[in-house]
């Protein structure tokens, strides 16, 4: 199987300077395919999608995250990121002398409706730079809810194994292929079982668990556009509308349509 390629057609220019504030916040919207090239911080920096998905690579991991989740990196982690489809993100800088509370590693951390909530009005409110004493002190309020918020490794975990990484790279490429365990273990010259065994060593769940968190990402941006539910379940390998949508209920406790209807409340999709 061929590795996927993930350069992104368009390029964005980085930040990647000395944070003159201690406490920095910045969104910007990527066209689709878009990203940044391989760079680093010297202070840690977190990143939320408003909409669409952020996909961020380091070394040869890949991080990605759901909306109820957002991605910690420390200072100096070289980087790079990338979308598939249109988004809208933001990042929080946060000076090195304040990250010794923070994740020491890149985590995916989860987002409260208070953190939620003081991110959209950051991004509708931009603080000056440097803020003012009112604007540092929601800044703050933000780094604080970092520090408490739970955090895991990755919403959906990569691996570097010679045998399981191109069966994810494939799958990546094409989320609606319906190939069984067995035939995509043959597919890489392994059997079934030591595909199974790779995929708790390397994932910590097996791949059918994988695969639906991977068309969930896949879902989320075909949603906030507009598109239709059937469609989106047809374009992910899915015979039926319904079989879709029991999984997305399964993984994200609620509906696609009701996900869509909370999405534009809040405006997200704008």
């Amino acid at each position: 199987m061929p590795a996927a390629d993930t350069t992104p057609r368009h390029l964005l220019e980085p930040y990647a300077g000395t944070i003159d504030t201690p406490i920095w916040f910045r969104a910007a919207r990527i066209p689709a395919d878009g990203g940044y090239p391989v760079h680093r911080h010297d202070g840690g920096e977190l990143v939320y999608a408003f909409s669409g998905v952020i996909e961020v690579e380091i070394d040869s991991a890949h991080y990605l995250a759901p909306p109820q989740y957002a991605l910690w990196l420390p200072p100096r982690i070289e980087h790079r990121a990338l979308n598939r489809r249109e988004a809208h993100h933001a990042s929080v800088y946060v000076a090195e002398p304040m990250c010794r509370t923070m994740p020491g590693e890149a985590a995916a951390i989860t987002v409260d409706a208070l953190l939620r909530a003081l991110l959209a009005h950051l991004d509708a409110h931009p603080p000056a730079v440097p803020p003012s004493e009112a604007e540092a002190r929601l800044l703050q309020v933000v780094v604080d809810r970092i520090v408490a918020a739970p955090r895991s490794g990755s919403y959906l975990p990569g691996s570097r194994d010679a045998l399981l990484g191109p069966v994810l790279q494939a799958l990546q490429s094409d989320p609606a292929d319906t190939r069984s365990v067995a035939e995509l273990a043959a597919a890489v010259g392994t059997t079934e079982r030591t595909l199974a065994r790779r995929c708790q060593r390397d994932l910590g769940m097996p791949l059918a668990a994988w695969r639906q968190r991977l068309r969930v990402l896949r879902a989320l941006p075909m949603l906030d556009e507009g598109r239709k539910v059937e469609a989106i379940a047809l374009d992910l390998g899915y015979a039926s509308a319904s079989a879709f949508i029991a999984m997305f209920r399964r993984l994200m406790r609620t509906t696609p349509d009701d996900y869509r209807g909370r999405r534009a409340d809040a405006g997200g999709t704008r």
